[in-house]
């Protein structure tokens, strides 16, 4: 009996000893464990789709769900709910128009520009139901961009919204003649060459299309193209297939997001955050989303009362709008315990959690086009990300030494990249490989082999260069540095100097224009400036220039100041 105890009492010591030395060493193993292990399952359950040959796609479950729960909320804008069964019947009766009306064939590829709103799912979830894959487009882009956005991804068919057909007066006739149809979800249209969609449905059936229309074998198929804007020139369509919508549209589910949330949706429905994680999220929980057509600082927290909202999704920039706006009595008076999003600066994310509430801001980190994605399941403040060994099992990523000066990487006396040691900036790469494709762009090779870095540690390999400087702290979190290349960002959009910089060059009394982006105070990213040289003779003119760059440029593009420069001549 001595001897039992013995043995029993050195058992509770040892276990003791060992949950305090994981407290003190390890202290976040649990947690990171079962996040892990929710991705490993999420892993596997892809993988047996590449097995069997039948994938499940995000449409699919969205059909699934509005089987399963067809009169639960699944969309609620502008005070009015639509259920899942709502969302499927006007989706179906979409996908029987597009097939009878609009003539679109599997296979297609469709343009998409349209404002927030349930009709933006409808028409997105009706042009997959034949088929098509879509292109959703910036709504900011003006007549250069907007061309050159169907040339990229080869549409040839224009589905665009109510409110934004105006917005096509002077491209329209170029889409024409480019043999591009224009349909506007409209009952009747002004413009003689521009047909409507809404007069159609009601004399259309609500039954399902064929499923052999949209099934597909491979998560490699493509489904969509969202256009970012890269370190140089115009828009760029990145290739978005089954198995990255499948992915994004687990992120909510592996922080831990139930059917029971509600999330809040404020970004635009073009960009992969709100598309592919917000409203592919929604389907994949059975949630409820409230959609918002633009997002409202000062409507924000009445939103989230009068809806119960528990998640919402953000940029930095949301969150700091939020700070700046008056303080009252009922600001922790809410039901917000998540916020999923990225570009969250330090000094704000504390601000946001002193004024409301502990709520837990789950950062996550990758580019749309991108092959890693970092998620920050801990909460921790000042970090895009967490890893650890077994992450780095899964998902090769290195950081290597930069040089700012030469702008591009530090290689050895053999051509290879040097990595940094923990806690060190460098320029974050992920390798290429079976459980981390690269999809590249559509429409070029030379776009996507420029995102490319090959031989970086040895012969052969094949790395994503992702362009961004991070750190990695000994404790295995991961924290943004900057941005390399050309470009910078402003008001939740990526800036390409180049693409600004030709633009504003067309305007007859520059000689020449060099933009970059520059800090605000109290402003998140880099607002743009546009230093100037006049051509000799010429007098500046501000009210052409800005005509010029209304005209042509994004709201988010257009240079905040101009700074005038004297061209010296040496002789």
């Amino acid at each position: 009996m001595t001897s039992f105890l013995g043995w029993l009492s050195a058992l509770v010591a040892g276990v003791f000893s060992a949950h305090v030395l994981q407290k003190l060493c390890f202290p976040f193993f649990w947690r990171d464990l079962v996040f892990l292990l929710r991705v490993i399952r999420y892993g596997v359950r892809l993988e047996l789709f590449k097995l069997t040959s039948s994938v499940c796609t995000v449409l699919d479950r969205f059909t699934q769900q509005a089987q399963r729960i067809p009169n639960k909320p699944f969309v609620i804008y502008d005070g009015g709910v639509h259920t899942y069964r709502d969302i499927e019947q006007r989706s179906n009766r979409l996908a029987n128009v597009f097939l009878e009306k609009v003539h679109l064939r599997k296979g297609d590829c469709v343009a998409l520009l349209m404002s927030n709103e349930p009709d933006f799912l409808c028409v997105w979830f009706g042009l997959a139901k034949v088929g098509c894959s879509v292109a959703f487009l910036n709504t900011n882009i003006k007549s250069k961009s907007l061309i050159h956005c169907f040339n990229c991804c080869g549409a040839k068919t224009l589905i665009v919204g109510s409110d934004l057909a105006e917005c096509l007066d002077g491209v329209l006739t170029s889409l024409l003649e480019d043999n591009i149809q224009v349909w506007t979800m409209k009952s009747q249209s002004e413009h003689t060459h521009m047909h409507t969609l809404l007069d159609k449905l009601d004399a259309a059936s609500d039954q399902p299309v064929p499923a052999a229309l949209h099934a597909t074998t491979s998560l490699k198929s493509p489904t969509l193209y969202i256009f970012t804007s890269g370190t140089t020139g115009l828009p760029k369509a990145a290739v978005i297939t089954h198995l990255q919508s499948l992915k994004a549209a687990a992120g909510l589910w592996a922080f831990g997001a139930t059917e029971d949330d509600v999330v809040y949706i404020p970004l635009p429905l073009y960009h992969s955050a709100a598309s592919l994680i917000g409203i592919g999220g929604t389907i994949h929980l059975g949630a409820t989303c409230i959609l918002k057509k633009k997002f409202s600082a000062s409507q924000f927290w009445n939103d989230c009362r009068t809806h119960n909202v528990t998640i919402f999704q953000y940029i930095g920039e949301l969150c700091r709008y939020l700070c700046n706006q008056p303080k009252t009595e009922v600001d922790k008076v809410h039901k917000v315990r998540m916020g999923v999003g990225n570009g969250l600066r330090q000094d704000v994310w504390r601000e946001f959690h002193s004024r409301f509430g502990n709520i837990k801001m789950c950062e996550v980190y990758g580019s749309t086009e991108g092959n890693l994605c970092f998620m920050n399941h801990i909460g921790k403040i000042g970090t895009v990300g967490r890893s650890n060994f077994f992450y780095r099992l899964l998902f090769k990523y290195d950081l290597v030494k930069y040089d700012m000066v030469k702008d591009e990487p530090v290689r050895d006396q053999y051509g290879f990249c040097q990595p940094v040691q923990n806690g060190e900036t460098g320029l974050l790469l992920s390798r290429v490989g079976i459980l981390s494709p690269f999809f590249g762009y559509a429409g070029s090779k030379q776009l996507t082999e420029t995102k490319l870095m090959r031989n970086v540690f040895v012969k052969g390999d094949t790395y994503f260069n992702t362009g961004d400087l991070m750190a990695e702290d000994q404790g295995g979190f991961i924290c943004f540095r900057d941005r390399v290349g050309d470009t910078f960002r402003w008001k939740g959009e990526n800036v390409a100097t180049t693409e600004v910089t030709e633009t504003l060059g067309l305007v007859d009394f520059i000689q020449e224009v060099n933009v970059y982006g520059v800090e605000i105070p109290g402003h998140e990213g880099r607002a743009g400036m546009a230093a100037i040289i006049l051509r000799p003779g010429l007098v500046f003119d501000g009210k052409k220039l800005f005509e010029h760059a209304m005209r042509d440029l994004p709201a988010y593009a257009r240079p905040l100041f101009i700074r005038l420069q004297l061209l010296f001549l040496l002789v």
